[in-house]
């Protein structure tokens, strides 16, 4: 984080002029509210939606007796702001994460990991260990899946990231995976956070689908006290209030964590929104809010995928997505 301390309270002098102030606090963008401090005197509770601040900026405001600033509880995803990540925050290109829901068979999870390379993905997804909604939905092939996914992800010079949904199975997934993906369902689990930061791989965190941002920051730094190499962020849309999609994705959320927070951040827009229609432009709209990348779900069949079939891209969809993402890049770049 760019300012490890968050302001909190202002407190104003006797007899200073208290609208004055509180319109150049709010001319800094920030969101001032009348309240008395702890020694009586008038202050400002600052509003945590608030814009970061300079101090000096503060000083320069005639009237303020004393700020109170409050130290973060998430130090160690502080400190990993605007650090270089090489397999995530490419300098060249935006990052493109692609494969499908879950592990099928050793030929489907091959066929995808050839449609992810065309399209110029550097990285292989695929679920070997399925959480799902319903008990008799399909859960994934589990072991086996990993394998698969593993050769797949060799075959064709693709990293492969999978998800964890076991604690007693992190050291299986460090040993296939090059990260280990923690699901929305799961963030703030927080034995099983403990149990993949311990296998210091770098995690992919999915947001919860009711999480706020500080939420997802503090289980980061669980992932990371832990032990984990990184914590790549990946918002993939939270509750929304409509059914024209499957879920609202908080783009506002992914902009303040990479340019405010300087975060690692991507998107997934196949879980955000539920359909395929819709991935390609909140794909480049990710580009656009500055994550670093996007995760997308491809089939090379959809039509017979075992889980989110109507979600997932084909060869021709996953390349549309990819060059409209070049297109939008280099626009930005």
């Amino acid at each position: 984080m760019k300012d490890a301390k968050k302001l909190t309270f202002v407190a104003i002098q006797m007899g200073a002029d208290a609208a004055q102030i509180e319109a150049q606090l709010k001319g800094f963008g920030l969101w001032p509210h009348p309240q008395m401090g702890a020694a009586g005197h008038l202050g400002f509770a600052i509003e945590p939606h608030s814009m970061p601040i300079d101090p000096q900026k503060l000083q320069s405001i005639a009237g303020i007796a004393d700020v109170f600033w409050a130290p973060s509880a998430h130090p160690l995803v502080d400190a990993q702001a605007d650090r270089a990540f090489e397999d995530w925050s490419p300098k060249q290109n935006f990052l493109l994460i692609a494969g499908p829901c879950c592990v099928e068979s050793p030929e489907q999870i091959g066929r995808s990991a050839q449609m992810a390379a065309r399209a110029g993905a550097s990285w292989l997804r695929g679920g070997a260990f399925k959480p799902r909604t319903s008990p008799y939905a399909f859960k994934g092939y589990g072991a086996t899946a990993l394998d698969w996914l593993r050769s797949a992800a060799d075959a064709h010079h693709l990293k492969a990231v999978t998800e964890l949904v076991a604690a007693e199975d992190a050291a299986l997934v460090a040993e296939k995976a090059d990260a280990i993906q923690i699901g929305a369902r799961n963030m703030q689990n927080y034995a099983l956070l403990k149990a993949a930061g311990e296998t210091h791989r770098p995690l992919l965190l999915k947001r919860g689908m009711s999480a706020s941002l500080e939420d997802w920051l503090l289980a980061g730094e669980h992932a990371l006290l832990a032990g984990a190499e990184a914590v790549i962020f990946c918002e993939r849309g939270i509750a929304g209030l409509g059914q024209n999609t499957r879920n609202l994705l908080d783009l506002a959320t992914v902009a303040l964590l990479k340019r405010e927070l300087g975060q690692p951040v991507i998107v997934d827009p196949s879980h955000a929104v539920g359909r395929r229609d819709l991935i390609p432009c909140m794909a480049e709209a990710a580009c656009v809010a500055g994550a670093d990348g996007v995760m997308v779900e491809i089939h090379p069949e959809p039509g017979k995928a075992l889980s989110d079939g109507s979600q997932a891209l084909d060869a021709a969809g996953l390349q549309a997505v990819a060059e409209g993402l070049k297109r939008v890049w280099g626009r930005a770049h």
